[in-house]
């Protein structure tokens, strides 16, 4: 965690340590009055006291008996009446003459009215407003015309093959989102995210870069490096001598903090004549140096 509000608001560790230790004062604050009014001493002798502990015990004892009012209808079963019936045209009405409640019975209805099917009497099991025991009761009486049976194979039938994407090469730095699509295993999602990356970037120069794609993890990287290269197309970078916050800002691997020093270092010394000027400037080690380097000018 301080590592993210380093880079992204460029608080220091001794920061970090003061934020942290004031968020425990503020909740400490909080939880005194609490702990006071719950560990507080009851008097005996205060009767006003004694009077609210008794009216919230008559309450409770109320609450208690609208509970278990409500426990007992709620376990009151309906009997019903049963009769042969096609649980793929059965109107609401009828469900509940078979002993299901208003309510259950409107969603069986409800998943025939969006095009839900019962192709066998065993497939009401998947109905959770069907309890068990009412499965088993209404199960007999089930029964499914043929034509309903033939209606599903004939959409098995017509069911469109899955069309495999073919293997292809794909230049990483000037692809559109339709032509990362063609990737296999990357989807219209990953395809947007890749070019939104891709621009912040200006640009990768390596495939290992794509592990910095949120969402994009070790095991995804592995199915596609062999799909993605690298082109000729030159990357866009900053000129560090004349770039202000908000060009620097770009990066994904520069802090607040570090544009700040880069600017301030500048002001102080000059123009940078080259990536060993960088080196000078203390809160940037090598691994970022190393980042940058492809996308800075001089």
């Amino acid at each position: 965690m301080r590592i993210w509000f380093n880079k992204n608001f460029g608080v220091s560790k001794s920061e970090f340590n003061g934020l942290l230790f004031l968020v425990f004062i503020i909740i400490v604050i909080k939880a005194i009055p609490i702990l006071y009014t719950r560990f507080q001493p009851v008097s005996k002798d205060d009767p006003d006291l004694l009077a609210q502990i008794q009216q919230i015990s008559i309450t409770d004892k109320a609450y208690d008996h609208v509970v278990r009012d409500r426990i007992e209808a709620s376990s009151y079963k309906k009997t019903g009446r049963l009769f042969k019936f096609n649980p793929n045209t059965l109107n609401k009405e009828g469900w509940e003459t078979l002993g299901l409640s208003a309510k259950q019975a409107q969603s069986v209805v409800n998943y025939t009215a969006k095009g839900g099917r019962f192709y066998k009497p065993e497939d009401l099991q998947k109905m959770y407003t069907i309890s068990p025991e009412m499965y088993k009761k209404i199960l007999p009486y089930a029964h499914i015309p043929e034509s309903t049976k033939v209606y599903k194979n004939d959409q098995l039938s017509e069911r469109k093959e899955y069309v495999k994407k073919a293997f292809v090469i794909v230049d990483i730095n000037t692809a559109d989102s339709t032509q990362l699509d063609e990737i296999k295993g990357i989807g219209e999602t990953f395809a947007r995210r890749i070019i939104k990356y891709r621009e912040r970037l200006g640009g990768f120069y390596k495939k290992e870069q794509l592990l910095e794609v949120y969402g994009l993890d070790s095991v995804k990287y592995a199915e596609i490096k062999d799909q993605i290269k690298i082109g000729d197309t030159p990357l866009k970078t900053i000129n560090v001598n004349t770039a202000g916050f908000n060009d620097l800002k770009r990066s994904p691997y520069l802090s607040f903090k570090q544009i700040n020093a880069i600017i301030q270092y500048r002001r102080q010394h000059g123009h940078y004549t080259g990536v060993a000027d960088l080196k000078k400037i203390i809160l940037l080690n090598q691994e970022v140096i190393d980042k940058i380097t492809p996308y800075i000018s001089f």
